[in-house]
């Protein structure tokens, strides 16, 4: 019974440990944001895709993902290498960051997938309700994996291999 209490105390610890700077979470997600709506905004304009509305619309999607996405990534990084070694830090970062990034984008597509068809689902909070609004979901997060993960690269490979060795050198 006594041991729960220091369980306890240590992952109170360990989580404050981890918690990063206000500034870095503010500097960072703003820095994020922007690589990843220009890596968003360049990969549509090579492509020169549909409007230029709708290409507005997918950089801030994708701005908004990454600014959402950097304080938990950074956090769960900082949480998973706590005490460890810069390689272990480095690795945490890139992929806490990496799925973070996919992880909060793709909710927000999805969000703006499940409005869209709203208008077709039965009345909220009901099992048929609950059903389709699982289903369009996963058909959301399914078309933001195969067609929306391309826009990342190659800038926003880049700006996760910078902000993972940034990330490694605070750890030091």
């Amino acid at each position: 019974m006594t041991l729960l209490p220091v369980i306890r105390n240590r992952v109170r610890d360990r989580i404050r440990k981890a918690l990063p700077s206000p500034g870095a979470v503010v500097c960072g997600a703003l820095l994020w944001a922007t690589a990843m709506g220009a890596s968003a905004l360049l990969n549509l304009l090579f492509d020169d895709w549909e409007t230029p509305a709708k290409i507005r619309f997918v950089s801030l999607l994708y701005a908004a993902g990454g600014a959402l996405a950097f304080p938990v990534g950074l956090f769960l990084a900082r949480l998973v290498s706590l005490g460890r070694h810069w390689q272990v830090a480095l690795a945490a970062a890139f992929v806490c960051l990496l799925a973070t990034t996919i992880g909060l984008t793709g909710g927000l597509f999805a969000l703006h997938y499940r409005s869209y068809y709203a208008q077709w689902h039965e009345p909220a909070l009901t099992v048929a309700w609950s059903v389709q609004f699982v289903h369009t979901v996963a058909t959301a997060f399914y078309q933001f994996i195969v067609l929306g993960i391309r826009l990342y690269f190659p800038l926003g490979f880049i700006a996760l291999a910078l902000a993972s060795i940034w990330f490694a050198r605070q750890q030091r």
